[in-house]
């Protein structure tokens, strides 16, 4: 092999190089844009969370808010209904998972779990039946005084859990938090 075949391969190779660099180039050029294009859009991104003023929210009684494009149940609970809340056994309920976006999974579906304060005054969770999607009735609808959703007949405590009825899961509470005393950020 002589000396101009060596840098012969030497330039050869480097041509292949060049291409294919130049070709990954130019495939990363068409392929982002297309990939970028399923990102929610800026519209999306600021309605992702919310900021809900629950000053006026009298105990026993519901706020509900659209958050996503769907129903959320602000509800500031009575005494009586946290007793009865935290009364339930787990082995009592159908669905034992918490379903909070707030807590680890595997957690149980206790009282304390699905609430957003210690003292479990103020319950918030997704205003969507688990069964077919319908939005349940509330104020102490059905029999546990929670939620009763009348277009299948599932009940829902006053931790809205899911204790009769078609609907499969706990409705789910999203990720909420207070920021201040008065004011709920959900998302």
């Amino acid at each position: 092999m002589s000396h101009t075949e060596d840098h012969e391969g030497t330039r050869r190779d480097f041509l292949y190089y060049a291409t294919a660099g130049a070709g990954a180039v130019a495939a990363g050029a068409v392929v982002w844009p297309l990939v970028n294009q399923m990102n929610p859009s800026a519209d999306v991104r600021a309605l992702s969370s919310i900021r809900v003023d629950v000053s006026g929210l009298e105990i026993g009684s519901q706020l509900t808010v659209k958050w996503l494009g769907k129903p959320v149940f602000i509800r500031r609970r009575t005494e009586t209904e946290i007793e009865e809340g935290r009364a339930v056994e787990m082995s009592q309920l159908v669905d034992p998972v918490a379903r909070n976006a707030n807590i680890d999974g595997g957690a149980d579906a206790s009282d304390a779990n699905r609430t957003l304060d210690e003292n479990g005054e103020w319950l918030v969770m997704m205003g969507v039946c688990t069964h077919l999607g319908c939005v349940p009735l509330g104020d102490g609808a059905g029999e546990y005084d929670g939620w009763f959703c009348p277009c299948h007949g599932s009940h829902y405590d006053t931790a809205g859990r899911i204790r009769k009825g078609p609907a499969p899961e706990n409705l789910p509470v999203p990720p909420a938090e207070f920021v201040d005393e008065t004011t709920i950020l959900l998302g």
